[in-house]
């Protein structure tokens, strides 16, 4: 259980530093060649290269916050998982979630010297083309957190 928790904990903590607009907070919480893809398909390897990709964003971009649930989270050995998870995102100004950015969260993460870390986190939009009824689904799902 305190593995479960361990592993839920980096994930908030990446999508904490996203809402408090962290590049360093995020990119800290990789391994040193870990990768992220982004919402638009971008690739950033490497946490110097993820912190550069970041950083532009938070400071020329109103971001909007992260609101998320865990779905599934598999354990491949004692030090390495897969998590998955929805997230909704939080206009600033807003209280309601914009379906149109709804996302499926994927993350890998590995235990380094005692301490998780990322090596993978995949943010795939959930746009369900001609599914409209799956956008909701999961919007409400998401709603029910607010």
């Amino acid at each position: 259980m305190e593995r479960i928790i361990e592993v839920e904990g980096i994930y908030r903590q990446l999508l904490e530093a996203w809402n408090i607009r962290s590049a360093r907070g995020m990119a800290d919480l990789f391994t040193d060649d870990g990768e992220m893809i982004g919402f638009d398909g971008s690739l950033s390897v490497g946490s110097e290269e993820i912190f550069s990709h970041l950083k532009p964003i938070f400071e020329h971009h109103p971001t909007a916050r992260f609101i998320s649930k865990v779905k599934n989270l598999h354990f491949l050995s004692p030090d390495i998982t897969i998590l998955r998870a929805i997230a909704g995102m939080l206009p600033p100004g807003q209280s309601d979630i914009n379906p149109n950015v709804n996302t499926h969260h994927t993350l890998v993460t590995i235990k380094i010297d005692g301490d998780w870390r990322i090596k993978l986190f995949q943010n795939t939009p959930a746009q369900f083309h001609g599914r409209p009824e799956l956008v909701e689904h999961m919007s409400n799902e998401l709603r029910e957190l607010l």
